[in-house]
């Protein structure tokens, strides 16, 4: 069931994302939802599904970026595997994990795509795509991490209900 809850939650929060949060930028930052919402879902300890929630993520991502199709599809790997291993590690404070993954995620994901523009023949100065548009995209998805957190833990709740004991 998890897995089908992925397509229609990811699905509008890349209509958001498209269409809403696109507009609202600090600089020439944006926020990265499909991301966010990822690692949300993967660091919750119930969740059996974060790799199908990043490949399903990063394919719809990759369908409507002007990137190449596997730079967001790559990245959400990445920042799976790397909410999964601090999930581990840090589970006395997952809200600490939320952070440290957004933030590191942020900046990975935005390496990725500077490299494989690169890689494509566009130069872009890195000092300026630094301080104009991954500095604060990251103040935005910080900003938006904790919420989501809460939500999806919410929703984990629901989609993966304790069990009873007798």
């Amino acid at each position: 069931m998890a897995i089908w809850i992925a397509i229609p939650i990811l699905g509008t929060l890349l209509i958001l994302q498209t269409v809403v949060a696109s507009q609202v930028t600090l600089i020439h930052g944006t926020t990265d939802l499909i991301m966010i919402a990822v690692i949300a879902w993967s660091l919750q300890k119930r969740v059996q599904t974060a790799w199908q929630w990043g490949i399903i993520g990063g394919f719809m991502v990759g369908i409507v970026s002007a990137l190449s199709f596997v730079v967001p599809l790559i990245s959400y790997l990445i920042v799976v595997l790397l909410a999964n291993r601090l999930r581990q590690r840090v589970w006395h404070v997952p809200i600490f994990a939320m952070f440290v993954t957004t933030f590191l995620g942020t900046l990975i994901s935005h390496a990725i795509a500077v490299i494989s523009l690169r890689f494509l023949g566009t130069a872009l100065p890195l000092q300026e795509v630094v301080f104009l548009i991954t500095l604060p995209s990251l103040i935005l998805n910080l900003l938006l991490a904790a919420p989501a957190y809460f939500l999806f833990a919410d929703l984990a709740k629901w989609v993966y209900p304790e069990e009873l004991r007798v």
